[in-house]
Protein backbone atom coordinates (compact mmCIF):
# COMPACT_ATOMS: atom_id res chain seq x y z
CA UNK A 1 0.00 0.00 0.00
CA UNK A 2 1.51 3.49 -0.57
CA UNK A 3 0.77 5.08 2.54
CA UNK A 4 2.78 2.13 4.44
CA UNK A 5 4.26 2.94 7.61
CA UNK A 6 8.65 3.20 7.25
CA UNK A 7 10.59 2.71 9.92
CA UNK A 8 14.31 4.40 9.53
CA UNK A 9 16.65 3.42 11.84
CA UNK A 10 19.63 5.75 12.47
CA UNK A 11 23.09 4.89 10.27
CA UNK A 12 24.86 5.02 14.02
CA UNK A 13 22.59 3.07 16.56
CA UNK A 14 23.22 4.05 20.08
CA UNK A 15 24.79 7.20 19.73
CA UNK A 16 23.99 9.61 21.97
CA UNK A 17 26.05 12.69 21.25
CA UNK A 18 25.60 14.77 18.29
CA UNK A 19 26.81 13.07 15.26
CA UNK A 20 30.49 14.74 13.53
CA UNK A 21 29.51 17.53 10.86
CA UNK A 22 31.28 16.59 7.61
CA UNK A 23 33.19 20.35 6.97
CA UNK A 24 30.61 19.63 3.05
CA UNK A 25 27.66 19.55 4.87
CA UNK A 26 24.76 22.48 3.34
CA UNK A 27 23.49 25.29 5.20
CA UNK A 28 19.62 25.22 5.28
CA UNK A 29 17.05 28.55 4.75
CA UNK A 30 14.03 27.39 4.97
CA UNK A 31 11.71 30.11 4.00
CA UNK A 32 7.80 29.55 4.60
CA UNK A 33 5.27 32.10 4.36
CA UNK A 34 1.44 32.10 5.00
CA UNK A 35 -1.37 31.78 2.99
CA UNK A 36 0.42 32.20 -0.38
CA UNK A 37 -1.13 30.65 -3.24
CA UNK A 38 0.54 28.78 -5.60
CA UNK A 39 -0.34 31.20 -8.44
CA UNK A 40 0.77 34.53 -6.22
CA UNK A 41 3.90 35.14 -7.51
CA UNK A 42 5.64 36.02 -10.62
CA UNK A 43 5.60 32.95 -12.68
CA UNK A 44 1.74 32.55 -12.01
CA UNK A 45 0.02 35.80 -11.73
CA UNK A 46 0.42 38.86 -14.39
CA UNK A 47 0.31 41.13 -11.69
CA UNK A 48 2.56 39.75 -8.96
CA UNK A 49 6.28 41.64 -8.68
CA UNK A 50 8.15 39.01 -7.43
CA UNK A 51 11.97 39.03 -8.83
CA UNK A 52 13.85 37.39 -5.78
CA UNK A 53 11.18 34.94 -5.88
CA UNK A 54 11.84 34.47 -9.63
CA UNK A 55 15.43 34.57 -8.95
CA UNK A 56 15.05 31.78 -7.02
CA UNK A 57 13.47 29.52 -9.29
CA UNK A 58 15.66 30.36 -12.16
CA UNK A 59 18.65 29.52 -10.38
CA UNK A 60 16.67 26.08 -8.42
CA UNK A 61 13.98 23.60 -8.92
CA UNK A 62 10.23 24.22 -8.98
CA UNK A 63 8.39 21.69 -7.67
CA UNK A 64 5.54 22.01 -9.56
CA UNK A 65 2.48 20.21 -7.68
CA UNK A 66 3.60 20.69 -4.35
CA UNK A 67 0.51 19.74 -2.46
CA UNK A 68 -0.03 19.78 1.42
CA UNK A 69 -2.05 17.57 3.42
CA UNK A 70 -4.38 19.94 5.44
CA UNK A 71 -5.61 23.80 3.42
CA UNK A 72 -5.11 25.27 6.89
CA UNK A 73 -2.29 26.55 9.08
CA UNK A 74 -1.45 24.80 11.98
CA UNK A 75 -1.82 20.70 10.30
CA UNK A 76 -0.11 21.43 7.58
CA UNK A 77 2.75 22.99 9.92
CA UNK A 78 2.79 20.45 12.25
CA UNK A 79 2.67 17.62 9.21
CA UNK A 80 6.03 19.33 8.04
CA UNK A 81 7.65 19.16 10.87
CA UNK A 82 6.86 15.76 11.81
CA UNK A 83 6.05 14.22 8.22
CA UNK A 84 2.79 12.85 9.96
CA UNK A 85 -0.63 13.29 9.26
CA UNK A 86 -2.75 15.48 10.85
CA UNK A 87 -5.11 13.22 12.22
CA UNK A 88 -2.12 11.01 13.41
CA UNK A 89 -1.14 14.73 15.60
CA UNK A 90 -4.38 15.11 16.67
CA UNK A 91 -4.19 18.14 15.00
CA UNK A 92 -7.00 18.51 12.14
CA UNK A 93 -7.82 22.26 12.28
CA UNK A 94 -6.18 25.63 13.05
CA UNK A 95 -5.50 25.86 16.90
CA UNK A 96 -7.65 29.15 18.24
CA UNK A 97 -5.85 29.79 21.46
CA UNK A 98 -8.97 30.76 23.25
CA UNK A 99 -10.50 27.48 22.30
CA UNK A 100 -7.88 25.06 22.62
CA UNK A 101 -5.16 26.70 24.64
CA UNK A 102 -3.57 23.07 25.67
CA UNK A 103 -3.42 22.06 22.02
CA UNK A 104 -0.03 21.71 20.45
CA UNK A 105 2.49 18.81 18.64
CA UNK A 106 3.51 16.54 20.86
CA UNK A 107 7.01 16.83 21.79
CA UNK A 108 8.54 13.57 21.88
CA UNK A 109 7.80 12.99 18.16
CA UNK A 110 10.68 12.77 15.73
CA UNK A 111 11.61 16.27 13.97
CA UNK A 112 13.66 17.46 11.50
CA UNK A 113 14.96 20.16 12.84
CA UNK A 114 15.99 18.32 15.91
CA UNK A 115 17.80 15.42 13.50
CA UNK A 116 19.90 18.49 12.56
CA UNK A 117 20.26 19.72 16.09
CA UNK A 118 21.70 16.42 16.96
CA UNK A 119 23.98 16.25 13.59
CA UNK A 120 25.52 19.36 15.30
CA UNK A 121 24.02 21.83 12.84
CA UNK A 122 23.27 25.30 14.94
CA UNK A 123 19.70 25.79 14.71
CA UNK A 124 16.61 28.43 14.89
CA UNK A 125 12.92 29.52 13.90
CA UNK A 126 12.21 33.42 13.41
CA UNK A 127 8.61 33.93 12.88
CA UNK A 128 5.13 31.89 13.09
CA UNK A 129 5.09 28.86 14.92
CA UNK A 130 1.24 28.35 15.51
CA UNK A 131 2.01 24.60 16.85
CA UNK A 132 1.14 25.13 20.78
CA UNK A 133 1.39 28.28 23.02
CA UNK A 134 2.41 26.32 26.18
CA UNK A 135 5.76 25.78 27.14
CA UNK A 136 5.91 22.19 26.66
CA UNK A 137 5.09 23.05 22.81
CA UNK A 138 7.97 26.08 22.67
CA UNK A 139 9.79 25.53 19.55
CA UNK A 140 13.26 24.61 21.57
CA UNK A 141 11.40 21.69 22.04
CA UNK A 142 11.40 20.33 18.87
CA UNK A 143 15.39 21.11 17.77
CA UNK A 144 15.66 24.64 17.52
CA UNK A 145 18.32 26.25 20.02
CA UNK A 146 17.05 29.80 19.06
CA UNK A 147 13.26 31.14 18.80
CA UNK A 148 12.15 34.90 18.21
CA UNK A 149 8.76 35.11 17.21
CA UNK A 150 5.32 34.52 18.12
CA UNK A 151 4.19 31.27 19.52
CA UNK A 152 0.31 31.78 18.29
CA UNK A 153 -0.99 31.74 15.13
CA UNK A 154 -2.41 35.87 14.85
CA UNK A 155 -0.23 38.88 13.91
CA UNK A 156 -0.43 42.42 12.66
CA UNK A 157 1.31 43.88 9.61
CA UNK A 158 3.07 46.87 11.59
CA UNK A 159 4.61 46.78 14.90
CA UNK A 160 4.25 43.24 16.00
CA UNK A 161 4.55 41.56 19.33
CA UNK A 162 7.63 39.22 19.09
CA UNK A 163 8.55 36.55 21.57
CA UNK A 164 12.51 37.55 22.46
CA UNK A 165 14.64 36.07 24.94
CA UNK A 166 11.46 34.15 26.29
CA UNK A 167 9.56 37.73 26.53
CA UNK A 168 6.76 39.57 24.28
CA UNK A 169 7.60 42.77 23.47
CA UNK A 170 6.35 45.37 20.77
CA UNK A 171 8.99 45.60 17.90
CA UNK A 172 8.92 48.41 15.63
CA UNK A 173 8.46 48.49 12.33
CA UNK A 174 6.87 46.39 9.25
CA UNK A 175 6.33 42.86 10.46
CA UNK A 176 8.21 41.28 7.37
CA UNK A 177 11.06 43.52 7.37
CA UNK A 178 11.04 43.18 11.84
CA UNK A 179 11.37 39.36 11.46
CA UNK A 180 13.72 39.52 8.40
CA UNK A 181 16.25 41.80 10.42
CA UNK A 182 16.48 39.29 13.28
CA UNK A 183 16.82 36.57 10.26
CA UNK A 184 19.92 38.45 8.66
CA UNK A 185 21.38 38.87 12.65
CA UNK A 186 21.34 35.02 12.92
CA UNK A 187 22.93 34.68 9.22
CA UNK A 188 25.43 36.93 10.41
CA UNK A 189 27.00 35.18 13.48
CA UNK A 190 30.21 33.58 12.56
CA UNK A 191 30.00 30.05 13.70
CA UNK A 192 31.99 26.71 12.52
CA UNK A 193 28.58 24.91 12.92
CA UNK A 194 26.42 24.72 9.84
CA UNK A 195 23.06 26.09 10.27
CA UNK A 196 19.51 25.48 10.04
CA UNK A 197 17.47 28.73 9.63
CA UNK A 198 13.49 28.40 9.78
CA UNK A 199 12.04 31.59 8.52
CA UNK A 200 8.51 31.89 8.79
CA UNK A 201 6.84 34.74 7.63
CA UNK A 202 3.30 35.76 8.76
CA UNK A 203 2.62 37.81 5.38
CA UNK A 204 1.05 37.49 3.07
CA UNK A 205 -1.98 36.81 5.86
CA UNK A 206 -4.32 39.02 6.63
CA UNK A 207 -3.99 41.09 9.64
CA UNK A 208 -5.45 39.12 12.53
CA UNK A 209 -8.84 40.92 13.80
CA UNK A 210 -8.91 43.74 11.95
CA UNK A 211 -11.31 44.80 8.73
CA UNK A 212 -12.51 46.96 6.33
CA UNK A 213 -16.46 46.50 6.35
CA UNK A 214 -16.33 43.06 7.89
CA UNK A 215 -13.36 41.64 5.59
CA UNK A 216 -9.42 41.18 6.73
CA UNK A 217 -7.20 44.14 5.64
CA UNK A 218 -3.59 43.54 4.94
CA UNK A 219 -3.06 47.20 5.57
CA UNK A 220 -0.84 49.44 6.76
CA UNK A 221 2.06 48.25 4.43
CA UNK A 222 5.23 49.84 3.66
CA UNK A 223 5.42 52.34 0.77
CA UNK A 224 7.94 50.62 -0.84
CA UNK A 225 5.38 47.06 -1.12
CA UNK A 226 2.00 49.40 -1.62
CA UNK A 227 2.81 51.79 -4.19
CA UNK A 228 3.40 49.08 -6.94
CA UNK A 229 -0.67 48.25 -6.65
CA UNK A 230 -2.56 51.36 -4.68
CA UNK A 231 -4.28 51.94 -8.33
CA UNK A 232 -3.75 48.38 -9.95
CA UNK A 233 -6.89 47.35 -11.71
CA UNK A 234 -6.36 44.00 -10.87
CA UNK A 235 -6.46 40.89 -13.27
CA UNK A 236 -9.26 37.95 -11.91
CA UNK A 237 -8.61 34.48 -12.71
CA UNK A 238 -11.03 33.22 -15.57
CA UNK A 239 -13.60 32.16 -14.87
CA UNK A 240 -15.15 35.10 -12.81
CA UNK A 241 -18.24 34.19 -10.97
CA UNK A 242 -21.09 36.33 -12.31
CA UNK A 243 -21.99 37.59 -8.62
CA UNK A 244 -18.45 38.59 -7.57
CA UNK A 245 -17.89 41.63 -5.28
CA UNK A 246 -15.44 43.45 -7.85
CA UNK A 247 -14.91 46.82 -5.21
CA UNK A 248 -13.95 44.09 -2.67
CA UNK A 249 -12.20 41.78 -4.52
CA UNK A 250 -10.21 44.88 -5.93
CA UNK A 251 -9.23 45.74 -2.50
CA UNK A 252 -7.99 42.94 -1.26
CA UNK A 253 -5.96 41.60 -4.59
CA UNK A 254 -4.32 44.96 -4.47
CA UNK A 255 -3.38 44.44 -0.25
CA UNK A 256 -2.42 40.92 -0.92
CA UNK A 257 -0.50 41.29 -4.02
CA UNK A 258 1.80 43.79 -1.86
CA UNK A 259 2.06 41.96 0.81
CA UNK A 260 3.23 39.01 -1.23
CA UNK A 261 5.92 42.02 -2.78
CA UNK A 262 7.02 42.11 1.26
CA UNK A 263 7.96 39.17 1.14
CA UNK A 264 10.21 39.20 -1.84
CA UNK A 265 11.45 42.06 -1.18
CA UNK A 266 12.78 40.59 1.99
CA UNK A 267 13.73 37.88 0.13
CA UNK A 268 15.72 39.75 -1.83
CA UNK A 269 17.89 41.00 1.43
CA UNK A 270 18.33 37.00 2.94
CA UNK A 271 20.00 36.26 -0.59
CA UNK A 272 22.56 39.43 -0.80
CA UNK A 273 23.24 38.57 2.54
CA UNK A 274 24.27 35.08 1.52
CA UNK A 275 26.16 36.24 -1.64
CA UNK A 276 27.87 38.66 0.76
CA UNK A 277 29.06 36.37 3.09
CA UNK A 278 29.71 34.05 0.70
CA UNK A 279 27.63 30.96 1.10
CA UNK A 280 24.96 31.14 -1.61
CA UNK A 281 26.50 28.30 -3.26
CA UNK A 282 26.45 25.73 -0.71
CA UNK A 283 23.16 26.91 1.29
CA UNK A 284 20.07 24.98 0.51
CA UNK A 285 17.63 27.65 0.28
CA UNK A 286 13.52 26.72 0.42
CA UNK A 287 10.71 28.78 -0.12
CA UNK A 288 7.56 27.21 0.19
CA UNK A 289 3.86 28.40 2.01
CA UNK A 290 2.17 26.53 4.99
CA UNK A 291 -0.92 25.97 2.34
CA UNK A 292 -2.16 27.51 -0.96
CA UNK A 293 -5.24 30.34 -1.09
CA UNK A 294 -7.94 31.47 -3.13
CA UNK A 295 -8.25 35.21 -4.08
CA UNK A 296 -11.41 35.50 -6.53
CA UNK A 297 -10.81 31.85 -7.43
CA UNK A 298 -14.06 29.93 -6.87
CA UNK A 299 -16.18 32.97 -6.35
CA UNK A 300 -13.99 33.01 -2.58
CA UNK A 301 -11.56 34.20 -0.96
CA UNK A 302 -9.09 32.79 1.99
CA UNK A 303 -7.98 28.80 2.23
CA UNK A 304 -9.74 25.89 2.68
CA UNK A 305 -11.98 27.25 5.56
CA UNK A 306 -12.74 29.93 2.63
CA UNK A 307 -15.11 32.81 2.58
CA UNK A 308 -17.44 33.58 -0.58
CA UNK A 309 -16.56 36.99 -2.46
CA UNK A 310 -19.79 37.58 -3.46
CA UNK A 311 -21.99 40.59 -3.58
CA UNK A 312 -24.04 40.11 -0.19
CA UNK A 313 -22.77 37.48 0.96
CA UNK A 314 -19.58 36.42 3.39
CA UNK A 315 -20.49 33.14 4.17
CA UNK A 316 -18.33 29.69 4.59
CA UNK A 317 -17.10 27.13 1.73
CA UNK A 318 -15.46 24.63 3.30
CA UNK A 319 -13.27 23.28 0.35
CA UNK A 320 -10.28 21.14 -0.30
CA UNK A 321 -9.96 22.58 -3.97
CA UNK A 322 -5.93 22.79 -5.70
CA UNK A 323 -6.03 26.42 -5.04
CA UNK A 324 -5.99 25.67 -1.41
CA UNK A 325 -3.86 23.02 -1.29
CA UNK A 326 -1.14 23.96 -4.10
CA UNK A 327 1.54 25.86 -2.67
CA UNK A 328 5.06 27.29 -4.58
CA UNK A 329 7.88 25.19 -3.59
CA UNK A 330 11.36 26.33 -4.99
CA UNK A 331 15.11 24.49 -4.05
CA UNK A 332 18.04 26.36 -5.13
CA UNK A 333 21.07 24.57 -3.90
CA UNK A 334 24.08 25.87 -6.57
CA UNK A 335 26.85 23.01 -5.39
CA UNK A 336 24.13 20.19 -5.25
CA UNK A 337 20.97 20.56 -7.89
CA UNK A 338 21.28 21.97 -11.24
CA UNK A 339 19.31 25.30 -12.21
CA UNK A 340 16.26 25.68 -13.82
CA UNK A 341 14.64 22.25 -13.87
CA UNK A 342 10.79 21.44 -12.79
CA UNK A 343 9.71 18.40 -10.83
CA UNK A 344 6.09 17.24 -12.05
CA UNK A 345 5.74 14.67 -9.39
CA UNK A 346 3.10 15.36 -6.85
CA UNK A 347 5.35 16.10 -3.61
CA UNK A 348 3.84 16.82 -0.15
CA UNK A 349 4.84 18.85 2.86
CA UNK A 350 5.35 15.46 4.29
CA UNK A 351 8.82 14.75 1.98
CA UNK A 352 10.93 17.86 3.42
CA UNK A 353 11.83 15.56 6.66
CA UNK A 354 13.26 12.82 4.78
CA UNK A 355 14.59 15.25 1.33
CA UNK A 356 16.22 17.70 3.73
CA UNK A 357 18.12 14.67 5.70
CA UNK A 358 18.98 12.98 2.51
CA UNK A 359 20.39 15.99 1.29
CA UNK A 360 22.47 17.01 4.26
CA UNK A 361 24.07 13.45 5.10
CA UNK A 362 22.09 13.87 8.16
CA UNK A 363 21.06 10.41 9.55
CA UNK A 364 17.53 10.05 10.31
CA UNK A 365 16.31 9.34 13.72
CA UNK A 366 16.00 5.89 14.87
CA UNK A 367 12.72 4.22 14.77
CA UNK A 368 10.71 7.28 13.04
CA UNK A 369 7.94 7.19 10.78
CA UNK A 370 7.81 9.22 8.19
CA UNK A 371 4.78 9.07 5.87
CA UNK A 372 6.99 11.41 3.12
CA UNK A 373 9.46 10.20 0.65
CA UNK A 374 12.78 11.64 -0.34
CA UNK A 375 12.88 14.16 -2.98
CA UNK A 376 16.91 13.71 -3.56
CA UNK A 377 16.26 11.09 -6.14
CA UNK A 378 14.33 12.99 -8.01
CA UNK A 379 16.25 16.65 -7.56
CA UNK A 380 19.37 14.68 -8.90
CA UNK A 381 18.08 14.09 -11.71
CA UNK A 382 17.24 10.43 -11.57
CA UNK A 383 13.70 8.48 -12.52
CA UNK A 384 12.80 6.49 -8.95
CA UNK A 385 9.68 4.49 -8.14
CA UNK A 386 7.47 7.22 -6.32
CA UNK A 387 4.01 7.59 -5.17
CA UNK A 388 1.99 10.33 -7.15
CA UNK A 389 -1.19 10.20 -5.15
CA UNK A 390 -1.91 12.46 -2.02
CA UNK A 391 -4.45 12.09 1.03
CA UNK A 392 -6.01 15.25 2.10
CA UNK A 393 -7.35 15.98 5.78
CA UNK A 394 -9.18 19.07 7.33
CA UNK A 395 -11.88 18.95 10.21
CA UNK A 396 -13.26 22.27 10.00
CA UNK A 397 -14.27 23.07 13.74
CA UNK A 398 -13.32 26.22 14.60
CA UNK A 399 -13.49 28.62 11.42
CA UNK A 400 -17.33 28.79 10.37
CA UNK A 401 -20.89 27.39 12.53
CA UNK A 402 -20.95 25.54 8.89
CA UNK A 403 -19.12 22.15 10.51
CA UNK A 404 -17.08 19.49 8.06
CA UNK A 405 -14.99 16.31 7.93
CA UNK A 406 -13.02 16.86 5.01
CA UNK A 407 -10.78 13.91 3.29
CA UNK A 408 -9.56 14.30 -0.22
CA UNK A 409 -7.93 11.69 -2.27
CA UNK A 410 -5.48 12.77 -5.76
CA UNK A 411 -4.21 11.49 -8.30
CA UNK A 412 -3.01 13.26 -11.29
CA UNK A 413 -5.70 12.80 -13.10
CA UNK A 414 -8.82 13.04 -10.62
CA UNK A 415 -9.37 14.25 -7.27
CA UNK A 416 -12.25 13.09 -4.79
CA UNK A 417 -13.37 14.85 -1.60
CA UNK A 418 -15.85 14.03 0.77
CA UNK A 419 -17.33 15.75 3.56
CA UNK A 420 -18.57 12.71 6.54
CA UNK A 421 -20.28 14.88 8.11
CA UNK A 422 -21.99 16.55 5.50
CA UNK A 423 -23.68 14.01 2.83
CA UNK A 424 -24.31 15.32 -0.32
CA UNK A 425 -20.57 17.51 -0.66
CA UNK A 426 -19.03 14.87 -2.83
CA UNK A 427 -17.24 16.26 -5.33
CA UNK A 428 -15.28 14.17 -8.05
CA UNK A 429 -13.04 16.23 -10.35
CA UNK A 430 -11.59 15.06 -13.74
CA UNK A 431 -8.33 17.03 -13.27
CA UNK A 432 -7.51 16.02 -16.94
CA UNK A 433 -10.13 18.03 -18.73
CA UNK A 434 -10.77 20.15 -16.22
CA UNK A 435 -7.57 21.54 -14.00
CA UNK A 436 -9.81 24.44 -12.03
CA UNK A 437 -12.04 21.93 -10.72
CA UNK A 438 -14.94 23.83 -12.13
CA UNK A 439 -16.99 20.81 -12.68
CA UNK A 440 -18.20 18.21 -10.37
CA UNK A 441 -19.09 14.94 -11.93
CA UNK A 442 -19.44 12.86 -8.82
CA UNK A 443 -22.96 11.77 -9.84
CA UNK A 444 -22.13 11.29 -13.82
CA UNK A 445 -23.24 8.10 -15.00
CA UNK A 446 -20.37 8.10 -17.47
CA UNK A 447 -18.76 4.36 -17.21
CA UNK A 448 -14.78 6.10 -16.91
CA UNK A 449 -15.80 8.61 -14.41
CA UNK A 450 -18.15 6.08 -12.13
CA UNK A 451 -14.50 3.51 -12.33
CA UNK A 452 -12.32 6.19 -11.13
CA UNK A 453 -14.95 7.20 -8.65
CA UNK A 454 -15.00 3.48 -7.21
CA UNK A 455 -11.35 3.45 -7.53
CA UNK A 456 -10.74 6.45 -5.76
CA UNK A 457 -13.10 5.95 -3.13
CA UNK A 458 -11.62 2.16 -2.28
CA UNK A 459 -7.72 3.69 -2.08
CA UNK A 460 -8.53 7.09 -0.09
CA UNK A 461 -10.52 4.35 2.14
CA UNK A 462 -7.98 1.83 2.51
CA UNK A 463 -5.27 4.67 3.21
CA UNK A 464 -7.43 6.38 5.98
CA UNK A 465 -7.61 2.77 7.85
CA UNK A 466 -3.81 2.53 7.72
CA UNK A 467 -3.56 5.85 9.34
CA UNK A 468 -6.24 4.95 12.08
CA UNK A 469 -8.32 7.90 10.48
CA UNK A 470 -11.55 5.84 10.71
CA UNK A 471 -14.16 7.50 13.00
CA UNK A 472 -15.36 9.84 10.38
CA UNK A 473 -16.59 6.48 9.05
CA UNK A 474 -19.09 6.07 11.57
CA UNK A 475 -22.27 6.20 10.88
CA UNK A 476 -21.84 4.84 7.01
Amino acid sequence: MAFRIVIIVALFAGVVCPWVVAAEQPNILFIMTDDQGPWAWGDGHPDAMTPHIDRLRSGGVLLENYFVTSPVCSPARASLLTSRYPTELGITDWIPPDIEPALGVDAQLATWPRAFQQAGYRTGLIGKWHLGREDKHLPQRFGYDYFAGFRHGGMVSLDPLVELDGVERVVKGYTPDVLTDLALDFLSTKSKQPFLLSLHFWAPHANANKTVDGDRTWMPLSEADWAPFKELTPTFPKPVHPDLDVPRATRMTREYLASVHSVDRNVGRLLALLDKRGLSENTIVVFTSDHGYNMVHHGIWHKGNGRWLLKGNQGARPNLWDTSLRAPAIIRWPMGIEAGTTITKTTTCLDWFPSLLSMAKVPQPENAILRGQDMAPLLAGKTVPWRDTVLVQMDQQYSSPKAANLRGYRTPEWKLVRDFRNPGREELYDLKHDPGELRNVYESKKLKVRDARLRLEKEMRAAMEELGDVEVFAGE
